[in-house]
């Protein structure tokens, strides 16, 4: 499956990997005649003029936090809200500009972003640590990793919670492909897949889309909840994901929805205006821990926590079957790659900083500078809303 060129067919996806004019990686998920059972192969030529692919940029570490920060001023230069004849996330030939996507229509598709926060692209030793002006209180390294983009979906004007459930099982595929995939990299300690939607959260491009990032360290968020984890686990000898689900479901206030495999649900301790988590039932460290059944059903409840959310606020005007685009990051935790697989368990966090009707959650002093959280909204009045729209 590595092999440039290269395809492979399972009973739902066929997978193409080709590459595009600069040597990034492209690869087609598709579940749509004549693809999926090979009654036509993707043409994967690129017809831009070759190029240099960006190459990593560098890490500082803070020894304020104990974490390390990428610098990558290449991305200064990257698209920023370009009209839809511009995307260069549509298929080839809908624009006026090139494609990222050297085809005339896709279903799914991941290619390695044009301008990453970590690329695989290092001069010298990916993990040589040198010092910033000397000094040993600055360690840098090469901003060793990969990152992409998953389109969802080549209708520009569409959503995730637009599609089909068997599109939406393509997705969950790609996300369990490249999880499972990118994990076995060489100096990867962590895979994070996710989705910024809205202007309000900062995207720059409209084109629904996800992101995958390969970390070649665990990141701080993570770390955190597996301190956590081993701090509850020597005192109660319990899971503590495991232990908030199952508190969660007990209660019953602040669940959303509930299937045979899986639990939406606000957390008690919510920070957003808009907070949801959804778990699965069984400890899995990560998406492709799941079995085929769940994730047959995540597709389904996935869906429709979506559509929830774009019912949450009223839409302007009067027509009761119009939606508010909720603006929000879904964010998958998974366990790493080599650390803390026994205390970290897959769950999905989605959040968003809509407080109301056109007005925002910003980050003020005390979360900006103290990280000391004050929520707008009670947990138990999200998830009474969440459950009362569909």
């Amino acid at each position: 499956m590595n092999d440039q060129n290269s395809t492979s067919t399972s009973a739902r996806v066929r997978r193409t990997l080709g590459r595009l004019y600069d040597g990034r990686e492209i690869l087609y998920y598709d579940d749509s005649s004549p693809y999926v059972d090979g009654g036509a192969t993707r043409e994967l030529h690129d017809p831009r003029p070759p190029a240099e692919p960006s190459r990593a940029g560098q890490m500082r570490y803070d020894p304020l936090s104990g974490a390390w920060v990428a610098i990558a001023a290449h991305r200064m230069d990257r698209a920023f809200m370009p009209p839809a004849d511009e995307c260069p996330l549509c298929p080839a030939g809908r624009g006026t500009v090139p494609s990222e996507i050297p085809a005339d229509d896709y279903d799914v598709v991941v290619f390695e972003n044009k301008s990453p926060s970590f690329s695989p692209r290092v001069d010298g030793n990916p993990h040589e640590v040198t010092l910033l002006d000397g000094e040993e209180l600055w360690p840098t390294m090469p901003a060793f990793g990969r990152c992409e983009v998953l389109c969802f979906t080549s209708d520009h004007a569409s959503t995730f919670a637009d599609l089909s459930p068997s599109r939406a099982r393509t997705v969950i595929e790609a996300w369990v492909d490249r999880t499972r995939e990118l994990g076995a990299v060489d100096g990867i300690e962590q895979v994070f897949c996710f989705e910024n939607r809205g202007r309000e959260i900062g995207v720059t491009l409209t084109h629904p889309h996800g992101q995958i990032y390969a970390y070649p360290w665990v990141t701080p968020r993570t770390r955190r909840i597996l301190t956590m984890a081993e701090q509850h686990r020597a005192r109660t000898g319990g899971n503590l994901l495991r232990d908030v689900l199952e508190a969660e479901q007990r209660s019953g206030q602040r669940v959303v929805t509930r299937g045979e495999h899986w639990t939406a649900y606000v957390p008690a301790a919510a920070r957003w205006p808009v907070e949801v988590h959804l778990a699965p039932h069984r400890d899995v460290p990560d998406l492709p821990a799941l079995t085929d059944e769940e994730r047959d059903e995540l597709a389904h409840v996935y869906l429709d926590l979506l559509r929830r959310l774009d019912r949450y606020y009223p839409a302007p005007g009067h027509d009761p079957e119009a939606v508010l685009r909720l603006p929000y990051i879904a964010a998958w935790h998974q366990a790493p790659v080599h650390e803390g697989r026994d205390l970290a368990r897959l769950h999905l966090q989605i959040t968003s900083v809509l407080r109301a009707p056109g007005k925002l959650k910003y980050l003020a002093g005390s979360e900006s500078g103290m990280g000391a959280w004050v929520n707008d909204a009670t947990p138990e009045s999200i998830a009474e809303r969440l459950r009362a729209v569909r």
